[in-house]
């Protein structure tokens, strides 16, 4: 087969993330988009060697696990939730196989294996998210058109575009807070027309709308992320959101100027038209204070869940030196700070530090010591030695130079949280090698509807 061929097939099963595997013509083919048991029609737009991928034109037949209508009226044009018609149950089923898929191979090459040859670590399955819908607490939709030339559109991408916007005034991964606050504002940029930012032509006003909501009180950050080519008045904006029948409370509305070249929501300038830049969230009965551009855990509830797993898996800390390692904005820190000696977390974004400190002041934690930079670096910085390690990279997974380091510190016990289980796996491998063991392992679905999960994996050293 070569590139522009059109083939049918059945999407045989689909590997993390999003890879779905279609048998045609003698060849394994990757299309992306599908959902498995699909027949499908699709023509092929890459081929490398013996690799072929395809871009899915039609969905000739449902998959058997197509059980449930779509929730909302974007599906399957908008490249959000991908899996909204499989039920909760295949959806979570999917996901923990894909994560067997790839680290029972590593694990197995590796040489721990059972009398049988078979991976000798426990699985310990997927926990759900307590909320299928509505659990996100951020969500950046984007200024464009749907089609070229077209009217003002508000929302999320159109499913493998870079340019056509999707207003997803239904989106039900949000709170419907954040519909309501997305119709107002494209209404009122109707009636008071302002040009979206073109990405090519670097021109134009209106890029993004920001929304966070706190799910533990409700509270709500509205952000409306413009250039500086254009100067309008957004008082009388800002008065309509105000006046919208919310369930929660606004208690600011920001512009945020962003003249960045890349299609990115950054701030080089942020002005308050109404309240403050900040709420607070609240997870396991600690406080944190959410900015526009903080780092957290976007399904709050989700991250409870999350979060309890990691501490089941760390154990007694009791009277021993913590590293929370990528720590974001501390949360982790935190949670074990109440039953540890010390922890000291290390996170390049110093925003993300600056949060972290105050965080623990307000929690009254005298024991976390936050630490703004690169653990690659860092780490040759600081004196005290860790007794156990906690890894939360971002999705790219550890610095192989960083990981090294972190391996020479020879702690008995390791948790490794992983937001894409490709990155896990090869960061396994590696720890593996250096004298370490898989011991436990467990998917937590943050991300009901899409391609998303995050694995929580507990290492010890072999003695």
């Amino acid at each position: 087969m070569k590139k522009g061929d059109i083939f049918e097939g059945v999407i045989e099963y689909i590997d993390f993330p999003n890879k779905g595997r279609v048998m045609a013509d003698g060849q394994v083919i990757t299309v992306k988009n599908g959902i498995p048991g699909q027949k499908i029609r699709a023509m092929i737009n890459k081929k490398k060697g013996q690799r072929l991928e395809a871009r899915l034109l039609e969905v000739l037949e449902k998959s058997p696990l197509e059980t449930q209508p779509p929730v909302c009226h974007n599906f399957p044009a908008c490249g959000g939730c991908m899996y909204q018609t499989m039920s909760y149950d295949a959806q979570l089923s999917m996901k923990e196989t894909q994560v067997r898929h790839l680290l029972d191979p590593v694990i197995q090459k590796c040489g721990q294996t059972d009398e049988a040859g078979q991976p000798d670590y426990m699985f310990e399955g997927i926990l759900p998210s307590p909320c299928q819908y509505g659990y996100r607490n951020k969500m950046e939709f984007s200024f464009g058109d749907d089609h070229k030339d077209g009217p003002l559109t508000l929302g999320l991408h159109k499913k493998g575009s870079t340019y056509d916007i999707l207003t997803v005034d239904d989106c039900k991964i949000v709170h419907k807070d954040f519909t309501t606050i997305l119709t107002a504002v494209l209404e009122y940029f109707h009636e008071n027309p302002a040009p979206y930012y073109k990405k090519m032509q670097h021109t134009g006003y209106l890029r993004h709308l920001l929304i966070r909501r706190a799910q533990t009180s409700g509270e709500i950050l509205v952000n409306l992320v413009t250039t500086s080519q254009e100067s309008h008045d957004l008082a009388p904006l800002v008065e309509k959101v105000l006046s919208l029948p919310l369930e929660g409370t606004i208690v600011g509305f920001l512009n945020i100027i962003n003249d960045s070249l890349a299609d990115v929501v950054q701030s080089d300038e942020t002005r308050i038209l109404y309240g403050r830049d900040y709420f607070y969230e609240t997870i396991l009965g600690l406080k944190f204070k959410i900015t526009p551009f903080s780092f957290f855990q976007t399904n709050s509830l989700g991250a409870e869940v999350l979060y309890s797993a990691a501490r089941k898996y760390i154990g007694d800390t009791d009277n021993k030196t913590v590293f929370d390692l990528y720590s974001g904005t501390g949360t982790i820190a935190q949670i074990l700070a109440p039953v540890a000696k010390k922890v000291i977390g290390v996170e390049i974004v110093e925003e993300a530090v600056e949060a972290a400190k105050e965080n623990a002041r307000l929690n009254h934690l005298d024991n976390c010591e936050f630490i703004a930079g690169d653990v690659l670096k860092m780490l040759d910085t600081i004196s005290e030695r860790p007794d156990f390690i906690v890894l939360d990279p971002p999705r790219d997974g550890i610095h192989p130079k960083a990981l090294e380091k972190i391996i020479d510190y020879g702690v008995d016990r390791m948790i490794y949280i992983s937001c894409k289980p490709t990155s896990l796996a090869r960061d396994l491998e590696t720890l593996m090698a250096r004298g370490y063991r898989v011991e436990k392992v467990c998917c937590v679905d943050m991300f009901p509807g899409t391609v998303h999960v995050e694995t929580v994996c507990l290492i010890s050293r072999i003695k």
